[in-house]
């Protein structure tokens, strides 16, 4: 794939979301407390905002908190919660200053009132931004909130896919025509996808690191997204400037 030409068609950028796991094992491995790893995994995330936009990131969707975390330790989720609200007080003013405009994704209905609150506030303060669009998923699941969208689209009529696209934005939080992710990288050596943006990731180049999310680095995310420019995407068609007419349709000119 030549990255001018997608460039070129894709105006807004790629879409990378990353899967930052790996914290709690960081801290454990230097025999520290989990939310140790949280922390210096807040410092992975302020480097990879940094880079992105001067690798061709348009957007950048940052899995933070999975409806499944809500079964971790409270103490742990409660550690979670303070030292993310912590973060987007600090961070929304550089965020705004440096045109990144924030989104949070994910449901809220399960969040303190504060947090909800700083997190409109954040989204509000950043909403000029165009350099980066940085999306928070907190309590998300795709599962959940494909089954939350159907019920919200209107029975008696086929359910078209746009209906359902706004129907997730919806119920997620989300800002509607946010480009499919390109890339999706996932830190930790684990080897799922752990329910993140399921719709939108259909067609997503992925890419597995052996680093904790904590070592993850500005190099990192570079060498992630060569690979990705690396590779050729077909979405299920074939290439055609190496088909011939009889390779095109088979030996006996059946496709």
């Amino acid at each position: 794939m030549n990255p001018s030409t997608l460039h070129q068609t894709r105006s807004q950028g790629l879409h990378v979301a990353i899967i930052m796991d790996g914290n709690g094992r960081w801290a454990r491995l230097r025999g520290q407390p989990r939310v140790e790893g949280h922390r210096a995994g807040a410092e992975a995330v302020r480097r990879a905002v940094e880079a992105a936009p001067a690798l061709g990131i348009g957007t950048l969707t940052l899995y933070a908190f999975s409806t499944e975390n809500w079964k971790r330790p409270r103490h742990e989720v409660n550690a979670l919660m303070r030292l993310f609200r912590r973060h987007l007080a600090s961070e929304t003013p550089e965020c705004a200053k440096k045109g990144i405009r924030i989104k949070v994704v994910g449901r809220r209905d399960r969040l303190e009132a504060s947090l909800v609150a700083a997190i409109e506030e954040s989204e509000k303060a950043t909403a000029a931004g165009s350099r980066l669009r940085l999306r928070l998923a907190v309590d998300y699941s795709a599962q959940d909130a494909i089954l939350r969208a159907i019920a919200r689209v209107p029975a008696g009529r086929p359910l078209r896919r746009e209906d359902l696209g706004r129907a997730i934005a919806e119920v997620t939080h989300d800002t509607p025509g946010t480009p499919d992710v390109d890339l999706l990288i996932r830190t930790g050596a684990e080897l799922r996808l752990s329910d993140l943006l399921g719709w939108d990731s259909g067609y997503a180049e992925l890419v597995f690191s052996e680093k904790m999310w904590p070592d993850f680095d500005a190099e990192d995310l570079r060498a992630a997204v060569e690979e990705f420019w690396g590779r050729e995407r077909r979405f299920g068609a074939l290439p055609t400037e190496t088909l011939s007419p009889t390779a095109a349709t088979g030996r006996n000119g059946v496709a």
